[in-house]
Order: C-alpha cells, then structure tokens, then sequence
C-alpha cells in the first residue's frame, strides 16, 4: 500500500474508534486517537477545557507528522467537526504529499443514542460520553465538502471494515 494518510471523522459514539483500530490492525498502521491523547493530558492535573481537547489535536498532528515525514501510513481517530480541525489534517497532507482518505462514521439517531447510553470506555481522567454531549457537539459539525467514504456504522462491522480497506487501498 503506498503511503496514506486517513482521517476516520463523524460524531462522538458513532462507531469511529472501533473502525480506525480495524484499520490500524488490518493495515498494520500507527492510529493517533485524540481522546486518549487528551486522557493522558488531564491525567497530569489539568481540568478538561476547549485547551485540552485543543492540545490533544495537535499532539495528535504532531504525532501523524512523525510518521508521514518517515513515509510511514498514519490514522487519526477524531471527530474533527469544524474546518480548523479539518484544514489540520488537510495541510498535512499537503506538506507530507500523501493521500488524505476521509471515512466519515453515520449512524440514525436512535441507534446512536442507545450506543452512547450503554457505553463505557473507561479513558482515565476522561468523562464518560452523555447523549447531551452528543448534541452539543452536532450543533458545531458541520457538514464535510471534501471527497470521503460515508460509512453507517449500523451496517455489518466486518463489512463496513472490509469497504474502508478498499477505499483506502483505492486510487
């Protein structure tokens, strides 16, 4: 596989962590997921904020830059919902000339919140995901314009892994 850099994107609790580290074992590539990177940020002392979910982005884009520089396949696993987050990873692709992949993790509401409600992840020092949380964040997603693989994370997980592999390995 030549180099690639993939971005699995789509709102908190919709399946993205389970499918980038799919990827990362099929693949056998490196995954930078932002919220164990900010667990271990708020297990040094400091109280969760916009700036620690901020400087677990960069630590993140630090880390993919790492690799990409040695020609290495990078994941990140993070919700990226606003064009900021977005143009980060697009300018690394840019600066490293690699392919961006973009997987965009769906799932109908319903599902979704069951899938939240149930969930625990046991991130140290990291709160447990709310339905409340969900929707605060889908206030600020905004819709994706760049080309990307749209996954519903209520399909088949094998299947919908199989189709991001393909994509992925795709021109």
């Amino acid at each position: 596989m030549k180099q690639t850099f993939i971005v699995v994107t789509g709102l908190p609790g919709v399946g993205k962590s389970t499918l980038a580290e799919g990827l990362a074992q099929r693949l056998q590539i490196p995954i930078f997921s932002v919220d164990p990177i900010e667990s271990g940020i708020l297990r040094s002392g400091l109280v969760r904020s916009f700036e620690t979910g901020f400087a677990a982005y960069l630590v993140a884009e630090t880390l993919a830059a790492e690799h990409l520089k040695l020609g290495l396949s990078v994941i990140i696993d993070a919700v990226s919902p606003v064009d900021e987050a977005r143009e980060m990873w697009r300018g690394l692709a840019r600066r490293y000339r690699v392919h961006l992949k973009i997987i965009e993790c769906v799932l109908d509401e319903a599902t979704h919140r069951r899938r939240v409600e149930a969930r625990v992840r046991r991130l140290p020092h990291f709160p447990e995901l709310t339905w409340d949380d969900v929707e605060a964040r889908r206030k600020e997603y905004l819709p994706w314009q760049d080309a990307r693989l749209i996954v519903d994370t209520q399909q088949d997980e094998q299947a919908n892994l199989a189709r991001a592999i393909e994509y992925v390995e795709g021109e």
